[in-house]
């Protein structure tokens, strides 16, 4: 595989250049994390003499490079993902592809696959075109970088990234107002040494930047999902790969809102719009108090997973009928499949067959569950290493569950979460009332319940099974 991708060329020939639609001359950008290497997706932006805007999402034309047949195709699959844990990259294509040669890098001519859209004022999508194309990017901004320029609205290249910013924000309010759910989910990020070990925890806060890069990846995968998906007549359809997410199971949706009742919060469940309302609503309300974190972790877990489908039942969570991923073929395999399809039928070729794509759906689903487990086991060992040399010492946290064994309570800083066992309460015999979820003191009544603000200390500390005992400190 690495020998394969060594003899893939740097250069771009001529003759590929002449057959793309030629975006060399027209700004545009990526806005990436900061240590960032594969750049996947880049923007660009043209001033139309109607007063409308030219808005190009350009992604990494990795199909050009990745060829069926080859080993660097049958290894794409077999990943079909790339995996990020907290110190190490697991890519699903070999470092040559996915941060050089693919890799959307400044000043350097690249090939990609765009959606193309001509844009109003009131972020209107008024044309749509798909297709090759040629990009050299202007500037590579981190999303630090990007932030600054929407809340000072100064610094290089400032006009174009505040019309961006504007159209995303139209775009998202637009989509809430439809029916998207707004999850918020924390990532606990950490800066590591160079021996790797944890010395420092942070919470990576989502802010205008990512939204306004977000917004505009949503609208391309959910524009070329209808574009194949809502053909003009039935005989027209054809084989095309879906991001699907399912209604939320009624049972678990049930005993979530009995659970909310208990904390005084409330969700309506009548209609899909009334549901996507009420969580966003609630997600509001519980914004800073001791139980968000854990009110948002339970709310994800009533929603179905998102999975990879050749049948297209729509996307819940976001409120899109249509939804496919085009925006990231050098860290996602379907991402290239779907590259291939859209090529396929541009060209006018017959539909593909449904049952291979549909076990490459199913292959792809699995290994993206494989790989976000991974991830969290990732986060959470790190959680565990980073108070490692901590014993003894006292941190503010949240309790986040109570169990027949004891209560766990999460960190305030580290998100850490550990267990204090029944035995370590001392001063009274605790017994466990689940129904609402807190314990309480036999004799003297105190009562400990989900998301009361507790002080800590860590008392012991297991790497190997990943476990932390407190012991209350109040």
């Amino acid at each position: 595989v690495e020998k394969e991708a060594d003899r893939i060329s740097m250069n771009i020939s001529a003759s590929e250049k002449a057959k793309r639609r030629d975006f060399r001359n027209t700004f545009t950008l990526t806005i990436d994390p900061y240590d960032a290497k594969d750049f996947d997706d880049a923007l660009s932006i043209k001033y139309l003499k109607d007063g409308n805007y030219e808005i190009g999402v350009h992604i990494a034309d990795v199909s050009y490079y990745v060829n069926p047949g080859t080993a660097l195709e049958k290894e794409a699959y077999e990943r079909a993902t790339s995996i990020y844990l907290v110190d190490r990259v697991i890519p699903m294509l070999p470092e040559k592809l996915s941060n050089m040669v693919c890799s959307l890098r400044p000043n350097e001519e690249k090939l990609t696959f765009s959606a193309v859209f001509k844009m109003n004022d009131k972020a209107e999508v008024l044309d749509q075109w798909f297709g090759k194309t040629v990009i050299n990017s202007n500037r590579r901004f981190t999303y630090e970088e990007a932030q600054a320029i929407i809340e000072t609205g100064e610094g290089e290249y400032s006009k174009e990234i505040l019309d961006f910013h504007k159209l995303a924000s139209i775009l998202r309010d637009k989509r809430f107002d439809s029916g998207s759910i707004n999850f918020h989910t924390e990532e606990v990020k950490f800066k590591l040494d160079d021996k790797g070990k944890p010395i420092e925890t942070y919470i990576k806060e989502q802010k205008e930047a990512n939204h306004l890069v977000e917004e505009f990846m949503l609208l391309a995968n959910k524009s070329v999902a209808s574009f194949i998906g809502k053909p003009k007549n039935e005989k027209e359809a054809k084989t095309f790969i879906y991001r699907i997410h399912d209604e939320p199971n009624p049972e678990k949706l049930n005993t979530f809102v009995g659970f909310l009742k208990k904390l005084g919060y409330s969700l309506s469940v009548g209609s899909r719009q009334q549901l996507a309302s009420s969580y966003n609503t609630l997600f509001t309300r519980i914004k800073g108090k001791g139980e968000e974190n854990m009110i948002e972790t339970i709310a994800i877990r009533t929603m179905s997973k998102a999975i990879y489908s050749t049948d297209n039942s729509g996307h819940y969570g976001l409120g899109f009928d249509y939804y496919s991923h085009f925006t990231s073929p050098i860290r996602r395999y379907p991402d290239l499949m779907v590259h291939r399809l859209l090529e396929s039928y541009l060209e006018g070729k017959k539909s593909a067959n449904k049952e291979k794509y549909e076990e490459a759906c199913k292959h792809s689903s699995d290994m993206e569950k494989l790989a976000s487990e991974a991830e969290r086991e990732s986060v959470k060992y790190k959680q565990v290493e980073f108070l490692e040399d901590k014993v003894g010492k006292i941190f503010p946290g949240l309790i986040s569950g109570v169990s027949k064994w004891g209560i766990f309570v999460q960190l305030v800083t580290s998100r850490s979460e550990g267990l204090i066992r029944f035995d370590d309460l001392k001063g009274d015999y605790y017994y466990l009332d689940e129904d609402n979820y807190r314990i309480i003191g036999k004799q003297f009544g105190q009562v400990y319940r989900l998301g009361d603000e507790v002080n800590v200390l860590v008392k012991k500390v297991d790497l190997v099974r990943r476990q932390l005992d407190f012991q209350l400190m109040d």
